[in-house]
């Protein structure tokens, strides 16, 4: 099928400032000197507060419906980032942040029935060769065990909750505004977490000056300009071809870590990139997907 390329043009590159902002995400969670759910909750709210002028000024009617579904994807986002942060401290940015994208496996899977639409020939062999990457790359700590397992599978709870996010998300920002639609998910989110925290003992209060700096970057940075961002996109391009995107993720992410932290990949990780950027590129030529059976 074709593709209106002059239309799907502005809707790519901002996919590419997205995959570029959420990649700080990791490095700005570990630079934090906070609770994993602390760090989730005020990444949370100060995306509210950072919203609320903007959204408000856009509003308009909402159906029960439409108010029940952005609520259910706001819990799925507040447990993405429950489990993900959490991941960070018991496994490496490399292989949390690898897992974590592994949600197109899972899109891939379920969009036939949420979504009506599957991958084309091209876009599953861009899935093949992106999961095949992530495969590379996660590989060494299977061999670690205890805390790196544990992280491993608390990034992977993240993997499957941010897939079914997105694709709530899509069904809902068919019927709501875009400012609307992220001041209530990220509303609902923010609460979610608060009652973690709370339920959790969490500490909210006491944190270093610093840290709500590096705080405050990860709600404007990754949070509403990536994840802001990949829901613009998300309306725009097949749900399947977002999630592949954000494979490019654990690339700049593990080379940010390089730098920043001396977190050196090993060899595996340099095979498993070439493996995810390939089946990027791959993904970005599929056209759209082939509509899936509507007897499903």
């Amino acid at each position: 099928m074709s593709r209106d390329r002059s239309g799907s043009l502005p809707a790519a590159v901002a996919l590419a400032v997205a995959v570029g902002a959420v990649s700080w995400a990791s490095i700005l969670v570990r630079l934090s000197d906070a609770p994993s759910l602390g760090i989730a909750f005020y990444r949370l709210l100060f995306s509210v507060a950072l919203l609320l002028p903007w959204a408000l000024s856009r509003s308009a009617p909402v159906s029960a419906r439409t108010y029940g579904l952005a609520a259910a994807a706001g819990v799925l986002l507040a447990l993405h980032f429950a489990t993900w942060i959490t991941s960070l401290r018991f496994t490496s940015i490399a292989s949390s942040v690898v897992i974590v994208t592994t949600q197109p496996a899972f899109t891939a899977a379920l969009g036939p029935y949420f979504l009506r639409e599957r991958p084309g020939g091209r876009g599953i062999a861009a899935m093949v060769l992106a999961l095949s990457g992530t495969a590379v790359l996660a590989g060494g700590d299977l061999a670690v065990g205890g805390r790196a397992l544990w992280g491993d599978l608390l990034a992977l709870a993240g993997a499957v909750t941010a897939s079914a996010y997105f694709m709530i998300g899509r069904r809902v920002r068919e019927r709501i505004g875009f400012p609307r639609y992220l001041l209530l998910v990220n509303s609902v989110s923010a609460a979610t977490l608060l009652g973690l925290a709370w339920a959790g003992g969490a500490r909210l209060t006491g944190y270093p000056s610093a840290t709500w700096g590096w705080l405050l970057l990860l709600a404007a940075g990754p949070h509403l300009t990536g994840h802001g961002l990949l829901n613009w996109s998300v309306r725009r391009l097949p749900a399947f071809t977002v999630n592949m995107a954000i494979l490019g993720e654990p690339v700049l992410a593990t080379v940010y870590a390089a730098v920043l932290f001396r977190e050196i990949p090993g060899p595996a990780f340099y095979g498993g990139a070439i493996l995810i950027v390939a089946g990027i590129v791959l993904a970005a030529s599929e056209g759209r997907p082939v509509p899936a059976d509507p007897s499903l």
